[in-house]
């Protein structure tokens, strides 16, 4: 009788471990998981600064540069036509700057749509 209990036990006990076993290797890739999420996250958002601050010095040096040439033309201008010249000029300026920042404002976010995508398409269904 004391055979057939430890022949029973046995399987139990085998299962058991696979169980453990199991469990441990699901909690590590879970873990995994969400490391590599969070560290996506981090490069992802340390990236959105390097982006935003180097923007920023270029949106400035750029309306510095502007600034700088429009007082330059109003300075060169002695008449109403210069001035109506410069006005065109300077808006002109503006113009094709605001669309050059629009559009690398759109491809930005189109990249970052895609990062994002990729980030949150990489964790494993539950």
């Amino acid at each position: 009788m004391e055979g057939v209990m430890m022949e029973l036990s046995e399987p139990r006990a085998a299962t058991a471990e696979q169980s453990a076993v199991d469990a441990t290797a699901r909690f590590t890739t879970a873990n995994k998981s969400a490391l590599d999420f969070m560290l996506g996250v981090q490069k992802a958002m340390l990236e959105e600064t390097m982006f935003a601050t180097n923007e920023l010095f270029d949106r400035t040096r750029t309306e510095t540069h502007l600034f700088s040439e429009f007082i330059s033309k109003m300075a060169g201008s002695h008449s109403v036509k210069d001035w109506k010249t410069m006005w065109e000029e300077c808006g002109q300026h503006q113009i094709d700057f605001v669309r050059r920042d629009s559009e690398r404002l759109f491809k930005h976010s189109k990249r970052m749509l895609e990062t994002a995508s990729k980030l949150f398409s990489s964790r494993p269904e539950s």
